[in-house]
């Protein structure tokens, strides 16, 4: 620690000697620092010292502050930047996916389908319990209910309970030995108010197809055979480590109180509503959390201000723990725009259906409880995916500037859909846009699922960001994993192509990569309410940094989407380091 001298001429001096600084015990030089800070041009240099960041300048400003114990590394020319910070994800639960029978949104014709699920059997990663789960389904797949009812509703399956689950989260497709176990039959769909029944696939008769969305889904989700606790802490250090292998120090757990069973639109928190949390306190615990989890608490839609007393107790059990926060709660106020879902909710009715989705907010009271949530200092993550979903958001949230003027950095997730009046108003209201624009491509979601279904000025903006960019919105970066890949570098790229296999998406939309870098570090920090600690690097704040294996200011968009992390520092300790980094960073 610096002693200060109250003297002119001692500070005088001082600031001419490199401000006669500690040693360090970490310095990296000959490289291209990305800095997060706004404003400032790449620099050459780091100086760690503990877990901070000491100083960023010149290759002789930072050599100067190194002695016989600091450790240099030589970037050699390569980039070095803050570490990236996911600002919408769910790790654990997509490490758990991931350790499981997994499609990762693979469309495979009925008959492979049907053999590749076997095989994930035989090889012990499709069954619980008896039951036979696959994840990361495409909703590709919820058009051919009739088809998939004839290939695993007889023979061997008529048996064999199927689940499988849908990759956005919201949608799945059960087979009649699954219903049957569940007790969902036509008797119990006939018995269903209307707006319960439209999220059950069913016949005339009213026998259902097995398909379910939102709260119908919930039904089996929540009936699922559960992982035991060893498996869980198991998916959570894979959530840990490759997070980490992919830059990522830091993100948003934007369900963290809710459960594997847990109904995610109709959750109403309860105390022992804990979700994953007792599971990163216990890494924290064992020195395994190497990144800051900012962890939101799910809130019934329709939430009064005297429900959030409930949530306040459960961030007070885990109150404390090292490398966790709680910055807020998280709303769903609709649910995907994607055919047969459509349960955004939209300003001009679905061309199919004639419908305009469900807004599960009250447009009348929400405001209501982002001002109770501003009184305990929380702030408030919407998710929005339709542009009627959007409004109101901003509409509710407007509605508590007017009693509290100084912005709370409540933020809107998805938002696939904006209607350009509602542009300006993020800027307005202070409210962060959270992106996952990995999203932005002509795909099948895009341009057969949805592209048909609405109209064609809401399809014109379609995951807007150069239009919120130009609006002057906080743009921060985020995947949904495991609805997409975590892989940051992969979302920077797509930003600015917007191509896919259909073609572009909108390429006015487009976003620079530089832009891209700040949604992913100091933007990204500012969702999570960590930007004086994390998202950049400036003197004083965690020495959360990676180094990458290329120049991601010169190469191509294809070479950027294939990006390679090869080293994440943690609070200044190396937490990942890829093989090939062992003649790239030397210590001296």
């Amino acid at each position: 620690m610096k002693r200060f001298i109250p003297s002119l001429l001692s500070a005088a001096l001082a600031c001419a000697s490199a401000e006669s600084m500690a040693a360090a015990d970490l310095i990296f030089t000959n490289g291209k620092v990305f800095t997060g800070e706004p404003g400032q041009t790449l620099m050459q240099a780091v100086a760690v010292e503990h877990d901070k960041i000491l100083k960023v300048g010149t290759n002789a400003e930072i050599s100067a502050l190194a002695d016989a114990k600091t450790q240099h590394i030589d970037l050699a020319g390569k980039v070095l930047m803050p570490g990236m910070i996911d600002g919408h994800t769910h790790p654990i639960m997509a490490a758990l996916d991931g350790m499981g029978s997994n499609l990762l949104d693979e469309v495979k014709p009925l008959a492979e389908l049907e053999q590749w699920i076997k095989a994930e059997d035989q090889a012990g990663r499709a069954r619980r319990d008896g039951v036979l789960i696959i994840a990361g389904s495409s909703s590709a797949y919820w058009d051919q209910t009739k088809e998939l009812g004839q290939r695993f509703n007889q023979g061997a399956w008529a048996d064999q309970p199927l689940v499988m689950s849908g990759i956005d989260g919201h949608t799945g497709w059960a087979n009649n030995a699954m219903l049957k176990r569940l007790n969902i039959n036509a008797a119990l769909v006939k018995s269903l108010p209307e707006k319960e029944r439209n999220y059950i696939g069913h016949s005339a008769d009213f026998t259902p197809n097995g398909y379910f969305a939102e709260n119908g889904w919930d039904r089996v989700r929540s009936q699922l055979p559960a992982p035991d606790q060893k498996i869980m802490l198991e998916a959570a250090r894979q959530a840990v480590k490759i997070s980490n292998q992919y830059g990522i120090t830091a993100w948003m757990d934007a369900a963290a109180n809710a459960g594997i069973g847990d109904s995610l639109f109709e959750l109403r928190p309860t105390e022992q509503s804990v979700g994953v949390l007792p599971l990163y306190r216990k890494l924290s615990e064992q020195g395994e959390l190497s990144a800051h989890v900012a962890a939101l608490l799910i809130a019934y839609p329709k939430s009064t201000p005297a429900d959030l007393e409930v949530i306040a107790k459960v961030m007070q059990q885990f109150k404390g723990v090292p490398n966790l926060s709680f910055p807020g709660l998280k709303v769903f106020a609709d649910g995907i725009l994607e055919y047969p879902g459509q349960s955004a909710a939209v300003l001009e009715p679905y061309k199919n259906s004639k419908k305009k989705g469900e807004l599960l907010i009250d447009p009348a009271h929400f405001g209501e409880l982002i001002v109770a949530a501003e009184k305990r200092d929380w702030i408030v993550h919407v998710h929005a995916v339709g542009d009627r979903a959007v409004r109101e958001a901003l509409n509710s949230i407007e509605y508590a500037r007017k009693l509290n003027p100084t912005p709370m950095p409540h933020s809107i997730g998805h938002i696939q859909l904006i209607s350009p009046p509602d542009f300006p108003r993020f800027k307005q209201l202070g409210v962060i846009a959270d992106l996952q624009l990995l999203w932005a491509t002509a795909e099948s979601y895009t341009e057969e699922l949805v592209r048909p279904y609405i109209s064609d000025s809401a399809y014109r903006y379609m995951y807007p960001a150069q239009s919120l960019h130009k609006a002057g919105a906080v743009i921060a970066g985020g995947s949904d994993w495991p609805v997409s890949s975590p892989n940051p570098f992969n979302a920077i790229a797509q930003a600015e192509t917007r191509k896919g296999p259909l073609g572009v998406l909108n390429a006015e939309q487009s976003l620079d990569r530089e832009s891209m870098f700040y949604a992913y570090t100091l933007n990204a920090a500012k969702a999570l309410r960590l930007d004086r600690q994390i998202g950049s690097l400036a003197p004083g704040k965690q020495a959360d940094l990676i180094v990458l294996d290329r120049d991601v200011f010169k190469v191509s968009d294809s070479e950027l989407f294939d990006t390679q992390v090869l080293e994440t520092f943690f609070a200044g300790k190396s937490v990942y380091r890829a093989k090939a980094s062992s003649n790239v960073a030397q210590a001296l």
